[in-house]
Parts: structure tokens; C-alpha cells; sequence
């Protein structure tokens, strides 16, 4: 299994030192693929502001349940779906009432080509590539939502010999990154930042292709009472952390604002 390591250097403000703060402790995020970079970013945010420290092991969803459910010591979950946090409650695997959504995730098709996307998209139908990257969709909801999408564009025999499926959202992201893909679909925060592409070409695919993919977040059992957990649950619900999200192209849920 293909497994990908982050780590964030623990940063303390000498403020919350002399101020006598509360002993700083790990949170261990669990966190999908899709959401890698923004927890980076958010996990610095929070460690500056409390002096709590965030270990994360990024994945697919699917793949990370299995983990849960198999006894990894993680705290919190951030999944890329609503669905598998569900059934994580109905196991009894959570803390009660801790579930919400985090963020909104939108799908784009992207090739690290400069021009070889088209703003509609239609470089998918036409056909012109050997190879269309997307994430697993048995395990990684942003591959179960390009399959979504090439079924609504009666495109999916057309595209079946041509797709190549990454353990997750980031292994799929690699395979165009790198040229070993023309094209593929991926999360928009892989490849967007304050509303603007990073570099190559994409077709922001429209909603309407696909069934929403809100990401929720859990607080696991080992989490249960955890002071730096419940930190940083509020954190991530705060505005901090909502001005982060947007900048790599989530939505956020309108009921939790």
C-alpha cells in the first residue's frame, strides 16, 4: 500500500510559554489525500496559536478506515466524504456529535500541459491521449466522482483502456505531474491556489456532473477528551482555518457558517 508521510515541524510561541499555557500534545489527523496541502497549512496556523502539534498520515479514504478500523492510534479523522464518517458513528468509533463538515471539494481535469485542457473540457471526449489519470474509485471519493462524470458524458467505454487508477487522489495528481498521464482528473485544491491555476491547463468540472463531495471530520475514540484534539476541531471550524480552505478552492458548508 502506498503510504505517504507528513510531517510538521512543531512550532511554540514564546508568548504562550511565559503566559504558562497548557502543556502542548500531538494530534494525530488521519487525512484524506485530497486535503493534504491545506492541513499543512492549517497545522501550522494552529501549532503558532496554541502550541499544539499536528502529526498527519495522509490517504485514501477507504484505506484509512480500514486502518481505523483495524486499531490505528488515530484521533481525528478528515475524510473526503460524508459517507465513511458515517458508518464510522454507526460502528461506534467516534465521538459522539463531533461530526461536521469541513470542507466542499471540486473536481477538475488537469494536464501539466500549459493549453492542453480547454476551459470546456472537451479534450475528453475527443480522445487525443493515451492515458486519463483518476484516484481509485472503490476507495477515494474524488475517483468515484471522474467516474461519475465520464458515465454523465456517455464517456465511459470510450475512456475504459485508457485509464490509469492511483491508490489515491495525490498518486493520481503524480501520474500527470509527471507525464506518465496526459491528463487526469484530480481535486482542484492539487492545482489551484487563491483562484488561480498553478501551472499547466484544467476544466473546472461543473457540479452538476457529479454528486456533491463534502468532507466531513470525526473525532475518533482515541480522541475522546484530549484537550489538543478539541483545539483543534474548533481551529479548524474557526476562521483561520475557513480562510485557508477557500484558498485552495474548497467550498464551505453554508450551515456551518
Amino acid at each position: 500500500m502506498l503510504r505517504v508521510s507528513l510531517f510538521c515541524m512543531p512550532l511554540i510561541t514564546l508568548a504562550g510559554l511565559m503566559a504558562g499555557q497548557a502543556r502542548a500534545d500531538d494530534v494525530q489527523v488521519a487525512v484524506a489525500a485530497n486535503f493534504t496541502a491545506p492541513l499543512q497549512a492549517i497545522a501550522t496556523a494552529f501549532e503558532q496559536d496554541t502550541g499544539h502539534h499536528v502529526i498527519a498520515s495522509p490517504g485514501a479514504t477507504g484505506q484509512l478506515y480500514a486502518q481505523i478500523n483495524n486499531g490505528a492510534p488515530y484521533q481525528v479523522f478528515l475524510s473526503a466524504d460524508a459517507s465513511t464518517p458515517a458508518r464510522l458513528e454507526s460502528d461506534g468509533k467516534v465521538v459522539e456529535h463531533s461530526r461536521f463538515t469541513y470542507a466542499i471539494g471540486k473536481l477538475a481535469l488537469w494536464s501539466a500541459r500549459p493549453g492542453y485542457v480547454d476551459a470546456q473540457g472537451k479534450v475528453l471526449a475527443q480522445g487525443n491521449y493515451r492515458h486519463l489519470a483518476l484516484a481509485n474509485p472503490k476507495t477515494a471519493p474524488y475517483g468515484l466522482a471522474a467516474t461519475e462524470v465520464l458515465e454523465h458524458m456517455r464517456l465511459t467505454e470510450a475512456t475504459a483502456s485508457k485509464r490509469v487508477e492511483g491508490q489515491n487522489i495525490t498518486q493520481a495528481f503524480q501520474f500527470v505531474q509527471t507525464g506518465n498521464a496526459e491528463l487526469g482528473f484530480v481535486a482542484l485544491s492539487q492545482v489551484s491556489r487563491d483562484g488561480k491555476l498553478t501551472g499547466g491547463s484544467a476544466w473546472i468540472v461543473p457540479d452538476t456532473l457529479y454528486s456533491p463531495i463534502r468532507q466531513d471530520a470525526v473525532v475518533l475514540d482515541p480522541g475522546a477528551g484530549q484537550v489538543a484534539v478539541e483545539a483543534f476541531m474548533n481551529y479548524l471550524r474557526g476562521p483561520t482555518a475557513a480562510a485557508i480552505i477557500r484558498s485552495y478552492g474548497y467550498a464551505l458548508d453554508a450551515r456551518a457558517q
